[in-house]
């Protein structure tokens, strides 16, 4: 496991345990209720979504429009923030604010996926207006999203790769020349990808000789965790958290 800490995000003993939408395994992903079940089972770090209404509310969110997870319907970005709020979650838990989550749980950390590029304005004026510097990391499938947000936060801003990062850094653990963005400080990645292996011993070499954690997401089930732990991940996501839980108690490394 790497032990060079780039930054504050990142100072954590162990592996960390990322609780996946705040633990969506019940239906009720991204919500207040969800994120104060996580805290309450002792996780401090959150793994949330944003997109931006169209009077540039930022709101925790995975999907583009309301409709697979909630009562309301309609594209986020095409709503205002009145009509968003008033859609529930599962019938029962409404869409929180960001900024919202920030207040509620202050001592917790949180790694944010910006789903759409009007969402990254907001998200950063958010941090720089709450001081949460040290406790957001930046991610996107997007890696020009991710650069941006670096170019206009500079060094205090955490960001993971995007999708071009991840693959110039599998590309470069099997020796092959591959440029790659330096102020990244973690790889946020899937197991494997449309069954090509991502994470294995070489890409976390690779990873670790940067400098990078790598973060393996979404990860649901006991032995997968125990494996991954193995080879020497720095972070599990995961919807059920229980589950991740348990692994890291019978290990000795939850904290």
């Amino acid at each position: 496991m790497s032990t060079r800490i780039r930054h504050p995000y990142l100072d954590h003993p162990g592996p960390i345990a990322f609780a996946h939408r705040g633990g969506s395994g019940d239906g009720l992903e991204n919500t207040l209720a969800q994120f104060r079940r996580a805290v309450a089972a002792g996780y401090r770090y959150l793994e949330t979504d944003v997109h931006a209404t169209a009077d540039g509310k930022l709101v925790a969110f995975h999907d583009e429009t309301l409709d697979r997870v909630t009562d309301g319907a309609g594209r986020i970005g095409d709503l205002p923030w009145d009509d968003v709020r008033h859609a529930r979650v599962a019938g029962k838990e409404p869409v929180p604010l960001f900024e919202e989550l920030l207040e509620a749980f202050p001592e917790a950390r949180w790694n944010v996926d910006v789903k759409a590029e009007p969402a990254l304005r907001p998200l950063l004026d958010l941090i720089d207006r709450t001081d949460s510097w040290d406790r957001v990391c930046v991610g996107s499938f997007s890696e020009a999203r991710v650069s941006r947000a670096q170019r206009l936060a500079g060094p205090r801003l955490a960001t993971s790769y995007g999708t071009r990062g991840v693959l110039g850094l599998r590309l470069r653990s099997w020796g092959i020349p591959a440029a790659l963005r330096r102020s990244a400080v973690a790889a946020q990645v899937p197991e494997s990808q449309s069954g090509v292996p991502v994470v294995d011993r070489r890409f976390l070499r690779a990873a670790h000789a940067r400098g990078l954690q790598v973060h393996v997401w979404t990860v649901n089930e006991a032995e997968r965790m125990h494996r991954l732990l193995d080879l020497g991940v720095d972070g599990i996501m995961t919807d059920h958290i229980d589950t991740l839980r348990k692994v890291l108690e019978d290990r000795g490394t939850w904290v």
